[in-house]
C-alpha cells in the first residue's frame, strides 16, 4: 500500500492526506457522539420513568395505608361496640346500617364483620352467613391478627362484594400482540386492597373481626387518580402521554390505556402484557425499567410486581409514557448531530481542498512550465503566484533560473557568432594569467630579499640594544628620569626584532617566534597614539575614545602593537584634510567564547563594495608608495591568535571605515 501511495501525483497524494482525516476521523468521532447521544437519552428516560414508578407506588402505599387505617378505626370505635353489645334481634337490622356509613365516611368499596370464628355475619349490603372460605386474610382474621394487603379473591371468596362490585370483576380477555399464549377467556379473580382488624372488648375479650377495603378491578377513578398525580397536565413534553395500570397476573384490570388508538373513553381493560415482561416481573420477581410494547405502540415503561399476604406475585404495578415523541426527538437530535458534522465535514473538505490546491496547483504548473521548455520553448515561464510561501519562491527561482538559462543560451548563440571576440578576449585572459605569473615571481622575490634583510637587520638591532644598556648604566641616578623614554626605545627595539621576526616568517611562513601574554587594550590603545602622535600633531583630526574593555586577551603585545599602528596610520592617511578618529573598546560575548573588539572609525572617503571584496589580499592599495601588504600581515598576525580583523564603511550614514579587530579571550598559556 506504502508502494502504491509513493506512486500517486502530489495532487492524489494531498487529497488523500486532506481528505483522509475528514471522511474517516470525523464520522468515527460523530458515530461515537451519536452512540453516545442515544444511550444517554435512554438513560435520562429509564431514569424518569424510575422515579415516576416511584410515585405511583408511594401513592399505593398511601391508599393501602389509608385502607389500613380506617378498618382499625372502625374496629375500635364505639358505635360499633355499642352495636354489638346490643340483643341479638337488634343487631340484624342496625349493623349493616351502620356498616354502610362507616364505608361512605370512609370512602371504602366494601365493609364486613365477622364473627370470632371467621363466619361472616353481616356486610354492608345486609346479613352474611358464609362461613371461613379459605383466604389467606381470612384465615388471619381467625387466628387473631390484623392485616393490611392486596389480596385476590376468587368466585367463592366474594361475599363480602356486593352485586354492584361484583358485576366489576368480570374481565374478558383480549386477544393482544406479544401475550403470553393462554386459553382463557375471562378473568373472574377480583384484585382488593383488604385490611383485617380485631374487635375486642375492654376486658380483651374477642368480639369479630372487621374487613374493609376497595376493589381494583375496573376502578378507573383509583388508575386516573395515580395517572394524575404521576402525570399531571403538561408534565411530559413533545405531546408524549402518560399512562398507569394495575395488573392481575398479566391482564390489566384497571388502565388508562387506550385499545388500540380507538375512541377515547374505550380503554384497554382485557389486554395482557407482553410475555417478555411478564416473565422478568412475575417469573423473575424483577422491576422493569425498559422500554415495552404496550397494546398497540412502544412506551417508556416501568413495572413492579404486587405481592399478596403470602408473598405470591399476583399482579403488577405499571407506569409509562408513549416512546414516539422521545424517540422523533431523538433521531431529530442524532439528525442534528450527524447534520452538523457532515457541514463541518464538507466545510472542512472544502476549506482542504482549497488549501491543497493552493500547494498542488503551482507543482503542476511548475511541471507543465518544464514539459514546455522540454518541447524547446524557452519563453515559457510559470509567472506570478498569489501564494507568498516556500512554492511562490520556488516558482520564483524557477523562472529565475530559466531567465538566466535563456540569457546563457543567447549568449552562447553570440559567442559563437563573434568568435574572433572571443578569441582576442582569451588572449587577453591569457596575458592577465602571464601578469599573475609575473606579481607570483615578484612576490617570491620580495620573500628571499625580506629574508637577506631581516638578517642584516638583526646586527645594528643587538648594537642599538647594547649602547642603550650602556647609556642606562652611564645615566646611573639619573636614569629614571628619562625612564619612560628608556622604556619606549627597548619597546620599539622588541617590536623592531618582532618585525624582522615576521619578515623570517614572510619568507619561512612556518618559522614563528614571539611571547604571548595578557594584553591591557585600552592601555595598548594609549601607547599607540602615542607612538602615532607625530603624524596627528600634524593633521586636524580629532581624537576620541571609548574604551571599556575589561577582558585582556593573549597574545604578542609588540605584534597586535603594530597591528593598531598599522590601522592608525592607514585612518590618518584616509583623513589629509581632517576629520575625527574613533578609538573603541569592549567586551563581547559569542557563541565561540568571550572576546574583545577593538574599533578603529574615521570619518574619510570609505572602502566601497570593490576595494572590499579584496582589501586584505597582497600588494592592494590605494597609497601611490604603499606596497598593500600591512593589512595582510596584520590580518595574518590576528589570526594567528584566534581572532579576526573585519573591515566596513561606516553604518552610521557618515562616510569613513571602520576596521575591528577581533581577539579570543585565553589564558597565555594556552594561547602560547
Amino acid at each position: 500500500m506504502i508502494g502504491a501511495f509513493q506512486r500517486l501525483s502530489i495532487r492524489h497524494k494531498l487529497l488523500a492526506l486532506v481528505l483522509l482525516p475528514l471522511w474517516v476521523v470525523l464520522p468515527l468521532l460523530g458515530l461515537g457522539l451519536m452512540v453516545w447521544g442515544d444511550g444517554a437519552l435512554d438513560r435520562m428516560l429509564v431514569t424518569k420513568v424510575r422515579s415516576d414508578l416511584a410515585v405511583a407506588n408511594g401513592y399505593f402505599e398511601r391508599v393501602l395505608g389509608e385502607v389500613g387505617a380506617a378498618t382499625a378505626a372502625i374496629a375500635d370505635s364505639h358505635a360499633l361496640h355499642a352495636a354489638l353489645a346490643a340483643p341479638a334481634a337488634q343487631q340484624g337490622a342496625a349493623l349493616p346500617a351502620l356498616l354502610r356509613q362507616f364505608k361512605s365516611r370512609e370512602r371504602l368499596d366494601f365493609i364486613g364483620l365477622r364473627a370470632a370464628d371467621g363466619t361472616l355475619r353481616f356486610t354492608d349490603e345486609g346479613n352474611g352467613g358464609a362461613a371461613d372460605d379459605g383466604s389467606p386474610a381470612f384465615a388471619a382474621a381467625a387466628a387473631g391478627r390484623g392485616t393490611t394487603g392486596v389480596e385476590v379473591l376468587d368466585a367463592a371468596q366474594m361475599a363480602l362484594l356486593g352485586p354492584d362490585l361484583r358485576d366489576r370483576v368480570p374481565v374478558a380477555l383480549v386477544p393482544t400482540r406479544n401475550a403470553a399464549p393462554t386459553a382463557r377467556t375471562h378473568e373472574d379473580r377480583a384484585m382488593v386492597l383488604l385490611a383485617t382488624r380485631a374487635v375486642r372488648a375492654l376486658d380483651g375479650t374477642l368480639l369479630g373481626h372487621v374487613q374493609a377495603g376497595l376493589l381494583l378491578n375496573r376502578n378507573l377513578a383509583f388508575i386516573d387518580h395515580v395517572n394524575e398525580i404521576v402525570y399531571p397536565t403538561g408534565s411530559l413534553p413533545f405531546g408524549s402521554r402518560g399512562t398507569a395500570t394495575l395488573f392481575l397476573d398479566d391482564v390489566r384490570i384497571s388502565t388508562n390505556v387506550r385499545l388500540f388508538g380507538s375512541l377515547q373513553d374505550q380503554r384497554a381493560i382485557g389486554t395482557r402484557v407482553s410475555q417478555q415482561v411478564r416473565d422478568a416481573v412475575l417469573g423473575d420477581g424483577r422491576t422493569w425499567l425498559d422500554r415495552a410494547f404496550v397494546v398497540d405502540d412502544w412506551y417508556v415503561s416501568a413495572y413492579q410486581p404486587l405481592v399478596d399476604g403470602n408473598g405470591r406475585r399476583v399482579g403488577m404495578l405499571y407506569v409509562g409514557f408513549t416512546e414516539a415523541p422521545f424517540r422523533w426527538l431523538k433521531i431529530g437530535v442524532l439528525a442534528t448531530i450527524g447534520a452538523l458534522f457532515f457541514t463541518v465535514m464538507a466545510g472542512a473538505a472544502l476549506v482542504s481542498l482549497r488549501w491543497a490546491r493552493s500547494i498542488f496547483a503551482p507543482v503542476e504548473r511548475m511541471a507543465a512550465t518544464m514539459r514546455e521548455v522540454e518541447r524547446g520553448d524557452l519563453r515559457a515561464r510559470v509567472g506570478a503566484l498569489p501564494s507568498r510561501d516556500e512554492l511562490g519562491a520556488l516558482a520564483g527561482h524557477l523562472d529565475h533560473l530559466l531567465d538566466t538559462i535563456d540569457q546563457n543560451t543567447r549568449e552562447l548563440r553570440r559567442w559563437n557568432a563573434e568568435l574572433d571576440a572571443k578569441v582576442a578576449e582569451r588572449t587577453r585572459d591569457l596575458e592577465a594569467a602571464q601578469g599573475q605569473l609575473v606579481r607570483s615571481e615578484k612576490l617570491a622575490a620580495i620573500g628571499q630579499l625580506t629574508a637577506g634583510i631581516a638578517h642584516e637587520v638583526n646586527n645594528p638591532i643587538a648594537v642599538i640594544q647594547g649602547n642603550l644598556d650602556l647609556a642606562r648604566e652611564l645615566l646611573g641616578d639619573d636614569a629614571p628620569r628619562v625612564g619612560r623614554e628608556l622604556k619606549l626605545v627597548d619597546e620599539q627595539i622588541e617590536r623592531m626584532r618582532l618585525i624582522v621576526t615576521q619578515l623570517l616568517q614572510f619568507a619561512r611562513p612556518n618559522e614563528f617566534a614571539g611571547y604571548v601574554v595578557p594584553v591591557d587594550v585600552n592601555r595598548l590603545v594609549d601607547d599607540c597614539l602615542l607612538l602615532a602622535g607625530h603624524l596627528l600633531a600634524r593633521t586636524r583630526i580629532e581624537v576620541r575614545r571609548a574604551l571599556h574593555a575589561t577582558r585582556q586577551p593573549a597574545a604578542n603585545r609588540q605584534e597586535l602593537q603594530q597591528v593598531l599602528v598599522n590601522l592608525l596610520v592607514n585612518a590618518i592617511h584616509a583623513m589629509p584634510d581632517g576629520g575625527e578618529l574613533s578609538l573603541a573598546t569592549r567586551d563581547r560575548d559569542t557563541p565561540e567564547g568571550p572576546t574583545v573588539e577593538i574599533d578603529v572609525t574615521d570619518t574619510g572617503a570609505g572602502l566601497g563594495p570593490e576595494l572590499l571584496a579584496e582589501l586584505f589580499q597582497p600588494f592592494v592599495t590605494r597609497k601611490k608608495d604603499g606596497t598593500g601588504l600591512g593589512l595582510w600581515i596584520s590580518r595574518n598576525i590576528v589570526e594567528r591568535y584566534g581572532g579576526d580583523l573585519r573591515a566596513a564603511d561606516r553604518a552610521d550614514g557618515r562616510s569613513g571605515a571602520v576596521f575591528t579587530i577581533v581577539l579570543r579571550c585565553e589564558a597565555a598559556g594556552d594561547a602560547a
